[in-house]
């Protein structure tokens, strides 16, 4: 059986859903998941060969292992066998942020070449990024890897790389595929924000401000509380919700890998009648993200056997919030 060979950068909540979720699924039975064949490939050709991370309380661990190491707090929802998929130290550069620092002991002492290396060794044929917001020379270094190794890219940050012409250009030159950036949630606060922006467009709503204030335990939300790289974040949201959003976004550690999204617009309708939308959710976090990656690895893979390189523009529209 054809299999799907993906390398993950960053073994935090989102690849603890992700590995749960192949597990999960595997068996043929697919409840909530949107695609259980995509681009040609089932859940189960899904494969993972290596991980790399910086935080030195993962490495060495089997994947398997490091999915439920402090301080990920993913809810768990499958058991995980033994997968034999070691976690390699990886690239430091600006992947660790002020506040994330204090929570874990960083170590990334890998070289591109490096990470080339372990790529080409374990047949991967697509790279999976998972650093955290803000990540962008560290993003650029393993996408780096990516290509000297032969394997296609999915950029599911924020960092800019899709939306880089000379990323673009590099990608398309190889012959390899590229997807980016900022993975989407299968259901999460952009896309209903997004919903509802375009629902009141359509009904001549003219619409003139709004926000959309999120709320979350995870290390994500660690991570936003530095003003720079949540500058990073903000980008994507608003491609995503509308240039008049204000975006916000606060560390409640109780709530751990649950997202709670206050989501406001404000407008005028019909004789420049007032018209407010408020509306809240509460999603687990991560789980949200792994339907899409899921996609997204598996349409990569479908392109890379299909000789075609650079930005998959059509999948990126759907998949990520900015391209």
């Amino acid at each position: 059986m054809t299999t799907v060979n993906v390398a993950v950068i960053g073994v935090g909540n989102c690849v603890s859903s992700l590995v749960q979720g192949v597990e999960y699924y595997r068996g043929g039975d697919a409840p909530s998941l949107p695609h259980p064949v995509c681009a040609g490939y089932a859940v189960s050709q899904v494969r993972f060969t290596v991980a790399f991370d910086v935080n030195a309380a993962k490495l060495g661990r089997d994947l398997s292992e490091a999915i439920w190491t402090p301080p990920n707090n993913a809810r768990s929802f499958a058991a995980v066998p033994h997968l034999g998929v070691p976690v390699v130290d990886g690239i430091l550069a600006d992947g660790v942020g002020p506040g994330s620092a204090d929570l874990i002991d960083p170590r990334g002492s890998a070289t591109p070449e490096d990470v080339a290396a372990h790529l080409v060794a374990t047949g991967t044929h697509v790279v999976l990024n998972f650093l955290p917001s803000g990540a962008q020379q560290a993003t650029e270094l393993y996408a780096r890897a990516a290509l000297d190794a032969g394997c296609a890219f999915v950029n599911c940050m924020p960092a800019v790389l899709a939306r880089s012409p000379e990323w673009r250009r590099r990608f398309a030159e190889a012959g390899l595929p590229l997807l980016g950036d900022d993975l989407k949630s299968t259901f999460g606060a952009t896309l209903l924000h997004r919903a509802l922006v375009d629902a009141l467009t359509e009904s001549g709503v003219r619409l003139d401000g709004g926000y959309q204030l999120l709320g979350g335990g995870n290390m994500d939300f660690v991570n936003l509380q530095d003003a720079s790289r949540m500058a990073s974040k903000k980008a994507t949201k608003v491609t995503g919700a509308g240039a008049s959003t204000h975006v916000g976004a606060q560390y409640v550690p109780f709530m751990e890998d649950r997202k709670v999204a206050y989501i406001r617009l404000n407008g005028e309708g019909f004789g420049g009648s007032p018209l407010e939308v408020e509306l809240r959710m509460v999603v687990e976090d991560s789980p949200s993200a792994a339907g899409n990656a899921l996609d997204a690895v598996r349409h990569a893979k479908a392109a890379l056997d299909q000789g075609v390189g650079g930005l998959l523009e059509e999948v990126s529209g759907l998949l990520m919030k900015a391209v």
